[in-house]
């Protein structure tokens, strides 16, 4: 019998970085996410399939994949896993997580707990797997893979979700470069390190924004919240994490008429997010302004897609 289980990808509206020091940030799932499919190996050890790479598990390779896998499993029993993601690795979209949420939640359903308790073993998973990669995580990643909606994180805290005044979408353009979150979170920690005025001035600007921010998504206010993102995104390049695609992504997206842009995730590469009104009628592929959006993108060569904010996690 082959189990399949699924997992959402991720957004950090405004406090990414700042959430690594205990300010809030604001995520949300977003409709792409990440698959998997489990079942049980006649023998070990166990072996994973993501497009077309391959891993084998193994606590001791040199490749990251192998380790993070290895964790992941465990020793238990062998299992044979396939997995997909719709997002880019590295695009600050939260692939990571979602496949690994994916597969700790197909591996789960071969137990007999209750499905809270599978949950929260999956979770312990995943974290095992998201520690390989990235290190230190600060959780929002994980959380957003496994329950999406839109929400409120606190590092250690877990996130409380926001009921939105108004539907949230957002263009998703891709830098065409990615970038290491272990690297880029180091490189903020040596800043404040050397400047811990700098520290203490980053997370009370971002902090203050964050606050305004989720009272702007619960009245409906799409323009408040939209300066409230390029505000954040002046401070993130402030700390040297926008780059020059990322920056031209921003410019491009505001002058079709996005009410806010800002890189998310870590920064370096990746993604930039752009709020943008939304569709009258039930167009999926969003309002007038998302396809002009993505129009400007495309002619300057990059690639996006649109999406509503919020999507649920299973």
């Amino acid at each position: 019998m082959t189990q399949r289980a699924s997992a959402c990808g991720k957004v950090i509206l405004l406090g990414e970085h700042a959430v690594v020091y205990g300010t809030p940030a604001i995520a949300a799932g977003i409709e792409r996410g990440a698959w998997a499919e489990v079942s049980l190996a006649d023998v070990g050890p166990s072996t994973l399939e993501i497009g077309d790479r391959r891993a084998v598990a193994d606590a001791q390779s040199e490749d990251d994949l192998a380790r993070a896998f290895s964790a992941l499993v465990g020793s238990d029993r062998a299992f044979s896993v396939r997995a997909h993601s719709e997002l880019p690795p590295g695009g600050g979209l939260g692939s990571s997580a979602a496949l690994a949420v994916s597969i700790a939640r197909a591996i789960e359903m071969y137990t007999s707990a209750a499905p809270h308790e599978r949950e929260l073993r999956a979770a312990e998973r995943a974290l095992a797997w998201e520690r390989v990669f990235h290190g230190n995580p600060s959780g929002i990643d994980m959380y957003a893979a496994a329950n999406g909606g839109t929400f409120e994180f606190v590092r250690g805290r877990g996130g409380q979700p926001i009921e939105a005044g108004a539907e949230l979408w957002l263009c998703i353009g891709l830098s065409g470069s990615g970038a290491s979150t272990k690297t880029m979170v180091e490189s903020v920690a040596r800043q404040f390190q050397r400047r811990p005025e700098l520290q203490a001035r980053t997370l009370d600007g971002i902090g203050a924004l964050v606050r305004n921010a989720s009272l702007a998504i619960q009245v409906g206010d799409l323009v408040g919240l939209g300066r409230l993102m390029d505000l954040n995104q002046m401070m993130l390049a402030g700390l040297l994490l926008s780059t020059q695609p990322i920056e031209q992504l921003c410019t491009l997206a505001r002058g079709a008429g996005a009410l806010g842009a800002k890189l998310t995730g870590s920064g370096g590469g990746g993604s930039v997010i752009a709020l943008v009104p939304a569709p009258g009628g039930s167009e999926d592929e969003g309002s007038d302004v998302a396809k002009a959006v993505l129009r400007a993108w495309k002619l300057a060569g990059f690639e996006g897609f649109v999406t509503r904010v919020g999507a649920t996690g299973r």
